[in-house]
């Protein structure tokens, strides 16, 4: 690996150096962006001592993907975060080329990562092109990690190595069972088909591969990334972001998905009983969704809103990437439903309300025209045939999403910001569903758009040219009542 002349800096010294030059102009308020440079998924989402610590793939250096770092920021209470310093970088023979993704977990009051160490090899034909393992940190602070000696401590079982020229093997995720630590790791069948397998310890160093715990089946990828096990309301799902699956109608529109299964672990024989594979989110931009356990034992979940080999406008301004908000993960009429984390009404500050009234035409609020904020509001179609939301409405860059009452189907549409043409992403309600309501956090360049308390789930990225942010709502073929509609100010998450 090349050191370039700013790499002569450390992560830190850099961020310092050049978190003023960067552009603010589509910069979030309250999603956790990185201060200089690139991000992407979310790593080490856990709980300990008192805090909340979330991790994510950062380059310092450029906005754009390059060796993998971790950046770090920590919350007592899900909403208001403080940035830590940079907590691994690239420094060892098993991680030369990069920290790749990982997780994290407490054990006898320490902090312990578990994350890829990446290696670039030349290519030759029908030989490996990298060598992934998985590599263990340890911290009594939180803040400061020290690799472990033993590293790698999980290496590719012989009998799981791919055929092929790509040895893919990442992404570890921990949880504890019966005394036991257990980790999946995302990997390819010798078919090059998606799978995860499952490991077990007693000390976290020492690990034995136990199964195969689930693969591809039909379209459903060439790679499984980013697996992790999920626990919430009596339930077990699988969450994992499947790379390579191929359109289906107006579903998998994505380069790449992230979605759940619905199911139970076999702990004897390590084997994960599973129903279909379900999407988390249906909108533009959401990958490698990590979950962590709250201390009330809720299941909370983060993404990255953003999506591979997509336009990435903000690259120009110095920085790029961001993660969703927390979200919940709860069980109800049969499926995953995934609301905001309830703590996120504490970043709420002036409320602008509007009195219950009936829709008949295009209507937008003067108080509900901001940069940011959050939007909640109950609707009843019963006298129209739907509804449509205007976000920045009238201007270029404009993003829509439509209710089709009788089919159920909701379209969510923008500007693409690589062609510049308008680019659909699909999801279904209940057909002949009434009452409906919606909440979208709006955050400068990006929304997340909430139905139903988390029944469906878009998000998106859009880039606005202008700081005026007009929201219109636009009943479909007859009246639309609504009920407590109201825009909150939302406050900064960082100090």
């Amino acid at each position: 690996m090349t050191t370039t002349k700013q790499e002569q800096l450390t992560p830190d010294e850099f961020i310092a150096a050049n978190e003023a030059k960067v552009n603010k102009r589509w910069y979030p308020c309250f999603h956790i962006a990185p201060r200089v440079g690139w991000c992407n998924d979310p790593n080490g989402f856990a709980y300990f001592d008192g805090q909340y610590h979330l991790f994510y793939q950062h380059y310092t250096y450029e906005p754009k993907w390059g060796p993998m770092h971790w950046g770090h920021v920590t919350s007592k209470d899900l909403v208001h975060w403080e940035r830590q310093p940079v907590a691994l970088f690239p420094d060892h023979p098993y991680d030369a080329d990069g920290c790749f993704s990982g997780c994290g977990i407490e054990k006898d009051g320490k902090f312990y990562l578990l994350y890829t160490g990446h290696v670039d090899l030349l290519k030759k034909p029908g030989q490996p092109d990298r060598i992934e393992t998985q590599n263990l940190a340890v911290s009594t602070d939180g803040v400061h990690f020290t690799k472990s000696d033993k590293n790698p401590v999980i290496k590719l079982p012989v009998e799981q190595v791919s055929t092929g020229e790509d040895h893919h093997f990442r992404d570890p995720k921990i949880w504890q069972h019966g005394g036991r630590y257990y980790a999946v790791v995302g990997a390819q069948t010798a078919e090059e088909t998606g799978q995860v397998l499952v490991f077990t310890s007693e000390n976290l160093e020492d690990w034995q591969f136990k199964h195969v715990m689930a693969k591809a089946e039909g379209n459903q990828g060439f790679m499984w990334e980013c697996p992790n096990f999920a626990e919430f309301d009596g339930h077990e799902a699988l969450i994992l972001s499947p790379q390579g699956v191929k359109p289906e109608g107006k579903l998998y529109r994505n380069l790449h998905q992230s979605g759940s299964m619905l199911g139970k672990m076999d702990y004897t024989s390590g084997i994960f009983y599973h129903d279909d594979f379900k999407l988390l989110d249906y909108g533009f931009d959401f990958y490698a969704p990590q979950v962590a356990q709250a201390p009330d034992g809720r299941c909370l979940m983060v993404g990255w809103l953003n999506m591979w080999e997509s336009a990435m406008p903000e690259q120009a301004d110095g920085w790029c990437g961001q993660m969703t908000v927390p979200r919940e993960l709860h069980y109800r009429n049969d499926k995953i439903v995934t609301p905001p984390a309830k703590e996120l009404t504490a970043l709420r500050e002036e409320a602008f309300a509007k009195p219950d009234m009936i829709l008949t035409e295009e209507t937008s609020f003067d108080e509900w025209s901001q940069e940011t904020g959050e939007l909640t509001a109950d609707f009843d179609l019963t006298e129209a045939r739907g509804l449509a939301l205007h976000f920045a409405a009238g201007f270029d860059d404009e993003v829509s999403v439509r209710i089709e009452k009788e089919s159920g189907e909701i379209v969510l549409t923008r500007k693409s910001a690589a062609t510049g043409r308008a680019e659909e992403r699909f999801a279904k309600l209940p057909a002949g569903q009434e009452k409906i309501s919606v909440r979208v956090y709006e955050d400068r360049s990006s929304l997340e758009i909430f139905f139903n308390g988390g029944e469906v789930v878009m998000s998106t990225r859009f880039y606005p040219k202008t700081a005026e942010r007009v929201i219109v709502l636009e009943p479909q073929e007859g009246s639309v009542r609504m009920k407590n509609g109201v825009f909150y100010k939302l406050s900064s998450i960082f100090a």
